[in-house]
């Protein structure tokens, strides 16, 4: 084994909290205190420091008047990483860390609340010795002994008090302590020195993990366990890693939070909606299920062309703003997170009569659950109904052992993790505060990026090098914002200054705060930042001009002759908010006459707080809406959209649902009109159906209409 193998780098990660602690940018998003918040008598379950184990654990600190201070858990998250797939080393193990403090949507936005404090090592050894009973000891003790030794900093802190400077400018007296580790299902197994196949946090048997009968793992209980009994039974009948508990193995205690304060790795696993629902659950078992279903039950020919037919529906969906399209349906290889929660939104029609209505109401009610779990506000309305979509899975679920697709069962730790999402959400707030999504997505800026700009040789110190530079800037970007530098211009600061004599107007200081990082244009929409606003829509900055500016023109030009009186009759209601009758029934004669140029677009953006979605800090959301008449060289692309209709109705029944066919702008009587041309749908039934719960639509009518652009939205 090469030495370097077991090389770890990491930063001081008491720094790295203390940093937090005092970032400016968080001072109206971050809580020194754990809370509990109600609402007209309900409890919300947000943010980290609203759950249960933070309140519990302020109480165990507030035993001991020495250690009174304000809690600051210590969230952790590590994944191996492939950086290129060129030959040699290029495997990297990032640890994370954040403070349990900030707001969940601070630690979405990585707006510095997630934090790269280490590489972790991998051994690594010739095939001979690679499935070698010691080599996974060392293995596993090695990831123990680093953990530790990388979080010493923090555990004097955790039993004594340090003064540290917060971001409201106080400083306060605090108390640290390990909170959650955010890892796939692997991981958490070697976390929590148990057995593959059985479950980190309770102690159901690994063969029938849906069967109960098993409680919570406990350290305690782990303790007694290895202190009593022998390591054969520790493994087959508690799936214990025996060795790994035994204390002083080697040079230290396993696992790595048996050697800091009221640390506990069992009740420390976080729920992992990634991994765990997406990836595990949806992707490779549901999907594959369904797929081996058809397979077993038809000829050869007959299940090729069924599978092809549900390739073909997911790939004729029809285009829709965040709605990715799949245009060879699943037919590709390489599945990445995306790829599935994209999936996700478009599978369960597209499997409706070809598969047992059983098996499409066990994905309805997986489906519900996974998009339940992902909400950023729970109560105890929404538990219930985690409760009872997760019930239905269960009852429907048994259809794939019945037809013989899953003959054994279901005991698959990542499925057997749903029942632990309701006490997880009492325990942490929101699961998506804690999400390897987070910490996925930090790779790119952390790991990969900064391996792509070295010269390949060498390349850890290079990353490192990067990686504290960019640290630098955004620090630097905050105090400087902080201190009003970068309001203004360069050149309206050299001649003010030149010119101290005169007045700066708020104006001239007031300019756009740019955002740093953002993808160009921002084509593709999704997280946003900035503060939560009201809904808006704009149009696409660059104008068409190659369609014709008048109105009747115009119409004939897209197939709609009647575009001129559509917008006479627009402006009539705009100009009549008050009249009885809408501007399609009065007559045409009474309608304001229209002669203005019309400017085209091809695209327009809607901004809505959407918190639950990727969004920024402020929990704000972007799509963008395309009308054109060629896409990429290709075809046609009119989007889909909702429009809101009835801001009192909850769901579906307050909102319309249209096809937008132009985006386009003009000017009457010095007022801009921003429109839309669009056909609207109505749905065939007041319910939704029975096994999908989804609604049918249809087109209304085929005359198009004319509405104001603000009243647009997406889901």
């Amino acid at each position: 084994m090469d030495d370097s193998d077991l090389r770890r780098v990491f930063r001081d990660p008491r720094a790295v909290v203390q940093n937090m602690l005092a970032n400016l940018d968080f001072k109206d998003e971050i809580d020194f205190t754990p809370l509990r918040e109600f609402v007209d008598g309900e409890r919300r379950l947000k943010n980290f420091m609203g759950g249960d184990w933070a309140w519990r654990q302020a109480d165990e600190i507030a035993k001991d008047p020495e250690t009174h201070g304000a809690f600051v858990p210590v969230i952790l998250g590590s994944d191996k990483t492939t950086v290129s797939v060129a030959t040699g080393q290029n495997e990297y193990y990032p640890l994370y860390a954040s403070i349990g403090n900030v707001y969940n949507n601070v630690r979405r936005a990585h707006r510095n609340a997630v934090a790269l404090i280490g590489f972790l090592a991998i051994p690594k050894t010739s095939r001979e010795y690679a499935n070698d009973v010691t080599f996974r000891k060392f293995r596993r003790q090695v990831f123990h002994s680093s953990l530790a030794r990388i979080l010493r900093s923090l555990k004097s802190g955790m039993t004594t008090p340090e003064v540290t400077r917060c971001a409201d400018g106080h400083f306060r007296r605090t108390i640290y302590g390990l909170g959650p580790y955010i890892a796939d299902y692997p991981e958490q197994a070697l976390l929590a020195c148990v057995v593959q196949g059985w479950c980190p946090k309770c102690t159901t048997n690994k063969n029938d993990l849906d069967g109960g009968g098993g409680g919570r793992r406990t350290r305690e209980h782990s303790d007694m366990l290895a202190e009593h009994f022998e390591l054969g039974m520790l493994w087959d009948q508690y799936g214990l890693v025996g060795i790994l508990w035994q204390r002083n193995f080697y040079s230290g205690q396993t696992p790595f939070t048996n050697d800091f304060p009221r640390a506990d790795i069992h009740e420390l696993i976080a729920p992992d909606i990634l991994h765990q629902l997406i990836k595990g659950t949806f992707k490779d078992h549901l999907v594959d299920w369904v797929e081996a279903y058809i397979v077993q039950t038809h000829t050869k020919a007959r299940s090729q062309a069924i599978l092809a037919d549900i390739d073909r529906r997911i790939a004729v969906t029809p285009p829709f703003s965040g709605l990715r399209r799949f245009h060879e349906g699943r037919g590709f290889k390489q599945w990445t997170g995306d790829d599935s929660k994209a999936l996700m939104k478009v599978y369960l029609p597209a499997i409706v009569g070809y598969v047992p209505r059983e098996m499409v109401r066990t994905i309805r009610a997986f489906l519900e659950f996974c998009y339940l779990v992902q909400r950023n506000v729970h109560t105890e309305k929404t538990l219930r109904q985690l409760d009872n979509a997760l019930e239905r899975f269960y009852t429907n679920r048994v259809i794939f052992q019945t037809t013989g697709v899953r003959p054994d069962g279901f005991s698959l730790p990542r499925q057997h993790s749903l029942r632990h999402y309701r006490f997880l959400i009492l325990e942490f707030g929101a699961p998506n505060g804690l999400c390897s999504l987070i910490t996925e997505s930090k790779h790119i800026e952390a790991v990969k990026d900064p391996y792509r700009r070295s010269n390949r040789a060498e390349p850890l110190g290079q990353i490192l090098l990067i990686c504290q530079r960019l640290l630098k800037l955004s620090a630097s970007r905050v105090d400087f914002r902080h201190r009003n530098m970068l309001k203004g211009t360069c050149l309206s600061a050299v001649y003010f200054a030149l010119h101290p004599e005169e007045d700066v107007p708020a104006e001239a200081l007031e300019i756009e705060d740019t955002q740093i990082n953002l993808p160009k244009a921002n084509n593709n929409g999704g997280a946003l930042p900035g503060p939560t606003v009201l809904a808006y829509v704009t149009m696409a900055k660059t104008i068409r001009r190659q369609h014709a500016r008048m109105a009747v023109d115009l119409g004939n030009e897209i197939g709609q002759p009647r575009l001129s009186e559509l917008i006479s009759r627009f402006l009539y209601d705009q100009l009549n908010p008050d009249s009885d009758l809408p501007g399609l029934e009065v007559p045409f004669t009474e309608c304001p006459m229209f002669n203005e140029r019309i400017s085209v677009f091809y695209s327009a953006a809607a901004t809505y707080y959407a918190p639950s979605d990727a969004s920024g800090i402020g929990g704000m959301h972007r799509e963008h809406l395309r009308a054109t008449p060629l896409w990429w060289h290709t075809a046609p692309r009119f989007d889909c959209a909702f429009v809101n209709r009835d801001a009192d109705v909850d769901g579906i029944h307050g909102l319309g649902i249209v096809r937008i066919h132009l985006f386009f702008l003009f000017q009457f009587r010095n007022t801009h009109y921003p429109c839309a041309l669009v056909r609207w749908f109505r749905r065939t039934s007041d319910e939704p159906d029975e096994d999908t719960g989804m609604y049918i639509v249809a087109q209304r009518q085929k005359t198009a209409r004319l509405f104001y652009l603000s009243s647009t939205s997406t889901p």
